[in-house]
């Protein structure tokens, strides 16, 4: 039986993606799971795009809403 091939995986640093995943959000930021999906809950959330039911952050935005909070 032939060797199958996994999908190729890409080592790009988080600071570097456009987007991020919750748990690429999580790992960047240190913000618990539950909290950001929380956030990301709002329709007129500016750091979330929606790919289906998927929903990814958009970290230059993110780091823009971050950097205004006083508190989370």
């Amino acid at each position: 039986m032939p060797e199958r091939k996994d999908k190729a995986k890409y080592n790009i640093p988080l600071w570097h993606k456009p987007n991020l995943s919750i748990e690429e959000a999580v790992a960047y930021s240190g913000i618990g799971r539950d909290k950001l999906y929380e956030l990301t809950n709002p329709e007129d959330c500016p750091f979330v795009l929606w790919i289906g039911n998927r929903r990814m952050i958009k970290r230059k935005k993110f780091d823009e809403y971050i950097e205004r909070q006083y508190s989370i």
